[in-house]
């Protein structure tokens, strides 16, 4: 991603709208770094890992304050298309610091519990944790970008984290015969996982919503195809209108 977001200040876009969109998507790179060092703290024990998980948490709440007062404020004093970006922003920071929480919440529990998991589970936390990595990876790209289709990229990826955390749901609850505390221990990790992956879907629709000006709920029409699907036909029949 870099270290530093690209977006500068244009003619529709003064400093302070500037600002809070780069403050946003730092804070979408704090919340890559947190997820990141979570499953390497996991996979290895460092205990440098935890705290730079603990750190990144208290980063976001940080920004999650500044960004609310700041956008309550500005967005007073935009046009309306302006206010729906600076609205996105307050959204996204939202869900970015509650994935914060979250991947906090799963360190917590990998440092207790880390060294006494089965190589399966870890296995498949790590490639939870790496698909939700990637989502944020690529909401990133979609709020700078004002991308569409890497919005609906990470739609489909949610996929991937659901499948994953009902694989160690059935191994460890459907064997019928109770589950034991390493196994409740790994369920709160997955369940940590995939309550993420949610909201970084919800980074995706919220950018959805503030590029487009529509939500993936108004463009609903069928049964017979995924929500990505009829969005991604609901905008090709949009771009002749706007041509």
């Amino acid at each position: 991603m870099g270290a530093d977001p690209a977006i500068a200040a244009t003619d529709d876009r003064g400093p302070e709208h500037v600002q809070l969109i780069n403050m946003t998507l730092r804070a979408c790179q704090v919340a890559t770094a947190a997820v990141a060092n979570a499953a390497d703290a996991l996979n290895n024990g460092d205990p440098s890992l935890f705290d730079a998980v603990s750190e990144c948490e208290k980063d976001l709440d940080n920004l999650d304050r500044e960004i609310d007062e700041r956008v309550t404020l500005a967005v007073t004093q935009v046009p309306p298309a302006q206010a729906r970006e600076l609205l996105a922003c307050m959204k996204l920071m939202t869900d970015l610091e509650r994935i914060g929480d979250l991947v906090s919440s799963f360190a917590a529990r990998a440092r207790a519990v880390g060294a006494q998991l089965e190589m399966q589970d870890v296995s498949e936390l790590l490639k939870m944790a790496s698909v939700l990595e990637q989502m944020l990876v690529t909401a990133y790209h979609a709020f700078s970008k004002r991308d569409l289709e890497l919005a609906v990229a990470v739609l489909r990826a949610d996929a991937e984290i659901d499948r994953l955390r009902n694989l160690i749901y059935i191994r460890h609850v459907e064997g019928g015969e109770g589950v034991a505390q390493e196994s409740l221990q790994v369920l709160f990790m997955a369940q940590a996982l995939e309550r993420a992956g949610d909201h970084a879907k919800n980074l995706a629709e919220e950018v959805c919503h503030s590029v487009s000006g529509h939500t993936l709920r108004h463009v609903l029409r069928s049964q017979n195809q995924s929500s990505e699907q009829l969005y991604l036909r609901w905008l090709r029949e949009q771009q002749p209108r706007r041509a």
